[in-house]
């Protein structure tokens, strides 16, 4: 079975992009490449636990196993050494990618207190989106008793697009939360 948003992509967007942008051949139309959920855990040179409970999180909000990510140089301010773990990631690509965009979107996002949609300005210049959630107890999938700490995530949104434009015109398709103006 198809993911339903990988469906609307597909019959939907792929016609009003090459609509809108005129592109000559399919392999130019943008879409998604990939999903990257990142976690960072500074304290866990402290508290190992911590990245134990951020590597759980993830695992229960993704649906596949994080890396951990080590600190590539050493910070004396931060007391951290190169080669101690300092985060977790992962990237979904594929159908696992299309059903957490799908959730995102739809439950997760929507659970945020005051939202009133996200920032249009947040592309890298390449066509790619990235967002900071506050609280990992936005996902529907996480137990609030079962929270040892509120920590935030980054995910960044990997496109095929060559420019902020198709990119934003790729999200906006796929009914991105965008803020209006």
């Amino acid at each position: 079975m198809t993911p339903r948003v990988l469906e609307m992509y597909r019959k939907d967007v792929r016609p009003a992009l090459t609509e809108k942008f005129g592109y000559k051949n399919v392999m130019m139309i943008p879409g998604l490449e990939k999903i990257s959920v990142n976690i960072g855990v500074g304290e866990a040179s402290v508290s190992p636990n911590l990245l134990e409970d951020a590597i759980k999180t993830l695992r229960q909000i993704t649906g596949q196993q994080p890396s951990v990510r080590k600190a590539k140089k050493s910070i004396a301010n931060f007391k951290l050494r190169e080669g101690m773990p300092v985060g977790a990631m992962v990237t979904l690509r594929g159908a696992r990618m299309w059903e957490f965009y799908d959730r995102l979107i739809n439950t997760a996002i929507p659970q945020v207190r005051d939202f009133r949609g996200l920032p249009s300005n947040c592309f890298d210049g390449r066509g790619n989106y990235t967002l900071g959630i506050r609280e990992q107890i936005v996902f529907p999938e996480i137990n609030i008793d079962k929270v040892a700490k509120i920590r935030g995530m980054n995910v960044t949104l990997v496109t095929t697009a060559g420019t902020d434009e198709e990119g934003l015109e790729l999200l906006t398709l796929l009914k991105f939360p965008f803020r209006k103006n």
